[in-house]
């Protein structure tokens, strides 16, 4: 299956939670999430018993959405997290969130995942000083990213930042708002990470 390009907000109104993927609009609070907090379609706001394959699936299409993965990304992903031991859950989270893409979005560079997915693969964004386009990129701690000069005048990279700078950003991030750049600083705790998914139904979904 290939990466979802649809109505994002839809897709937040049907699982009920906010997934980050309209950027201004939640951060201005506008989101359709807000204004009609219930499913899309005639039967919306009927929400009927899910089955526990169901619950499953919903927070493995959750975390997939949430992150900008495609279905077989995600389920690599996973395998990945699953042979590296321990709580294969809380690998898979972490390997989520050591990709470029994310830590560009994590730092404020952007305002989505989206939106930095896209700011990655365009060439904009440097790591130790050297371009990388690669969005799955795994940012290491101690690295820094940086936008690159002739981009920091962007104006979504201003906006992101005007707007970042109003919610605050995570701690495992240290950024320089003004030079538009930032130190991955070490790999967050599970409580850390504030996301509506819970990785233990993914792992029992993907053990069947």
């Amino acid at each position: 299956m290939a990466r979802y390009r649809g109505p994002v907000e839809k897709i937040e109104r049907r699982f009920g939670v906010s997934l980050g993927l309209k950027g201004e609009r939640r951060l201005a609070g506008k989101s359709a999430l807000e204004k009609r907090p219930y499913a899309p379609g005639q039967h919306g706001q009927k929400r009927g018993k899910t089955s526990e394959y169901g619950l499953q699936l919903n927070e493995k299409q959750k975390a997939k959405f949430m992150y900008g993965l495609s279905e077989k990304q995600f389920r690599k992903l996973f395998q990945q997290a699953n042979r590296m031991g321990g709580n294969t859950g809380e690998n898979l989270i972490s390997l989520l969130e050591i990709r470029l893409d994310n830590v560009v979005y994590r730092m404020g560079f952007a305002t989505t995942r989206a939106g930095a997915r896209q700011f990655v693969s365009h060439g904009h964004i440097l790591v130790d000083g050297k371009r990388v386009d690669i969005p799955s990129y795994r940012v290491k701690a101690g690295q820094k990213v940086e936008v690159k000069e002739a981009s920091k005048n962007n104006p979504q990279v201003k906006r992101a930042l005007e707007l970042t700078n109003q919610t605050g950003l995570v701690e495992w991030v240290d950024v320089d708002k003004d030079k538009a750049s930032g130190i991955f600083t070490r790999l967050p705790e599970r409580s850390e990470v504030n996301i509506p998914v819970e990785e233990r139904l993914i792992v029992e979904l993907y053990s069947k």
